[in-house]
């Protein structure tokens, strides 16, 4: 397999946000795409239950990689998310409102991606990212565990991740406080050594 097939996903604003840095970070991208992997990108809504038919209507495609782009309000630096976790709910909800999002699935997916060694290669480029161990409860977390639940379900030998951004400059000033940001060139470089780094493990298994 020289040519992967790549889908990559970003989320619609949500909330106060007019905007979505993980959605700018892939128009962006989308701007001077690779001739190699083929590509295939989806924006989604922020809304469990149509994310959900959604995806499992596009993983239908059997994709090799799936990575999913999140935005991510607190965060400082580009996350690769190791673990998506069988529970969802919405930041603020009661604990009792939170669900389980596949009464048959295990308790968590680990992302089979060689995600300390993107990380590590990121940082080299002077990109500031690194692995994290918890996507959160909301969405961004139920597209990983979805992916993986799907992918194993179905028989698919997709591999996925999630990769949570910071947010871009114009928001903060929206915002009108004090939060980190950083520009969208900088995760859509990101994205872009990551896509490489796919295409360059197919070409050495080719």
């Amino acid at each position: 397999m020289s040519q992967p097939t790549v889908l990559i996903t970003a989320f619609e604003p949500f909330g106060e946000w007019r905007t979505n840095s993980s959605w700018q970070c892939l128009v962006n991208f989308t701007r001077d795409l690779p001739l190699e992997p083929k590509i295939v990108t989806r924006l989604y809504p922020v809304d469990f239950a149509a994310a959900r038919t959604r995806l499992c209507r596009d993983l239908s495609a059997g994709y090799d990689v799936v990575l999913h782009l999140g935005q991510a309000s607190g965060r400082a630096t580009i996350d690769l998310e190791m673990f998506g976790l069988n529970i969802g709910g919405k930041p603020g909800d009661e604990q009792s409102n939170f669900r389980i999002l596949e009464s048959d699935g295990p308790a968590a997916y680990r992302s089979n991606l060689p995600l300390l060694d993107w990380a590590a290669k990121l940082r080299q480029r002077g990109i500031p990212a690194q692995v994290s161990y918890h996507a959160g409860t909301h969405l961004c977390n139920a597209m990983l565990y979805w992916t993986h639940y799907f992918a194993e379900r179905d028989g698919y030998a997709t591999r996925a991740a999630f990769v949570h951004v910071p947010l871009e400059p114009s928001q903060v000033v929206d915002a009108e406080r004090s939060l980190a940001s950083m520009p969208t060139s900088m995760p859509s470089t990101a994205l872009r050594c990551i896509v490489n780094e796919i295409q360059a493990e197919a070409s050495r298994l080719a």
